[in-house]
């Protein structure tokens, strides 16, 4: 059995099966992971836009709603039905507190992965979202829970 180590950047996602590593690193994107309640396979997307993509970007992972149904469209190719999937949800930071107060695209970013999985009836089993952090997650395939930790970068050079 081969195991696969999936680094995701910005509008990746990633299908894996037992043992097969997830890692991305977020701020006020989202990364959304789905798995069959046996952890036998999973998958994960790194969210960028909330948005629907215009016709030229239909295809781009990197919007919620194409990333999500990428996810969806790869485990049913692997046989697993998604609406018997459970979801973990990370990320949706404000990464500029001081200027975005309320409504921020971390927390757009959040509620475009909640609508979509609401509306395709896969339940959220956890998530951590919101706050001002930058976050690192990280998942085998088979463990029952995504590890997320906060991360502080260095402050940037001037």
């Amino acid at each position: 059995m081969t195991v696969h180590h999936h680094v995701l950047q910005p509008g990746d996602f990633a299908i894996g099966t037992r043992g097969d590593r997830m890692d991305t690193l977020l701020g006020s994107c989202v990364a959304v992971v789905l798995t069959d309640p046996r952890c036998t396979v999973g998958a994960m997307c790194h969210i960028v836009h909330a948005s629907e993509p215009g016709a030229l970007a239909r295809h781009d992972t990197s919007y919620a709603s194409v990333a999500l149904q990428a996810l969806s469209d790869g485990l049913r190719r692997l046989g697993i039905t998604p609406q018997l999937c459970v979801a973990h949800v990370y990320g949706g930071g404000n990464m500029f507190p001081d200027v975005y107060r309320q409504l921020h695209v971390g927390q757009n970013n959040v509620d475009s992965a909640r609508r979509w999985l609401a509306q395709a009836g896969i339940p959220v089993l956890s998530e951590d979202v919101g706050g001002s952090c930058y976050r690192k997650v990280s998942w085998v395939v088979g463990q029952p829970l995504p590890q997320c930790q906060p991360v502080e970068l260095p402050p940037p050079i001037r």
